[in-house]
């Protein structure tokens, strides 16, 4: 496993802990040689992952101090927040967003709107084939866009955008070993865009919550 692939797996792990008040706001987390034997990692890994979370503003490193858990700054972007949620938080407002621009794209979809979403499953399928993790991923996250762009309402498509990085993350994570969730999901992808192209509004809900459930 590379490195960085590593690191980055426990930069969320540390996180996530962070988020669970293992390390509190406020408060030094363990030393490094404490976070290589918790975390069962390297030096260099816990050095890479302290210093993601210092550049996305979650924690700060004080020379000669230790590393310090940040509080939550109320001038952060969407974006950093973002990056700071934890991902079941995150999932349950793209749940809500993506049922209700499902809904609007049954309604709204134009002709060019669902020429996008049949090109970008094609993408999806030939990349499957392909076997090629991040064109599977660049395929299944332009879907999803090409969807909330048919809702025709401009601030959901905006904030389903801001969603994008942290799904592609995610996605990172989870197929570190090949495609085999969007392999299995597939089908649910094609029957999503028959039902909106079909104006079948309960079916295409049934089918997104079936996606989301999952986590396809």
């Amino acid at each position: 496993m590379k490195s960085e692939r590593l690191s980055d797996q426990i930069s969320v792990r540390i996180r996530q802990d962070i988020l669970d008040k293992k390390y509190k706001a406020g408060e030094k987390i363990p030393t490094e040689k404490e976070l290589m034997a918790t975390y069962s990692v390297g030096r260099s890994t816990i050095r890479e992952a302290i210093k993601s979370l210092s550049m996305a503003g979650v924690v700060m490193v004080q020379q000669g101090n230790g590393t310090i858990v940040n509080e939550e700054n109320p001038s952060q972007t969407i974006d950093e927040r973002l990056k700071n949620a934890d991902f079941d938080e995150i999932n349950a407002v793209r749940k809500l967003l993506e049922e209700e621009i499902v809904k609007l794209a049954v309604e709204h979809h134009t002709a060019e709107q669902l020429q996008e979403m049949e090109q970008q499953l094609a993408l999806r399928k030939q990349a499957i084939a392909d076997e090629d993790r991040l064109q599977c991923t660049n395929a299944d996250v332009a879907f999803h866009v090409a969807i909330a762009k048919a809702s025709s309402n401009k601030v959901l498509f905006n904030l389903y955008q801001h969603f994008t990085q942290t799904i592609r993350s995610f996605f990172s994570q989870r197929e570190l070993q090949g495609i085999g969730h969007f392999a299995l999901s597939h089908h649910l992808h094609e029957d999503l865009y028959k039902a909106i192209k079909g104006k079948k509004r309960k079916q295409a809900l049934d089918i997104i919550k079936l996606i989301l459930d999952n986590n396809y």
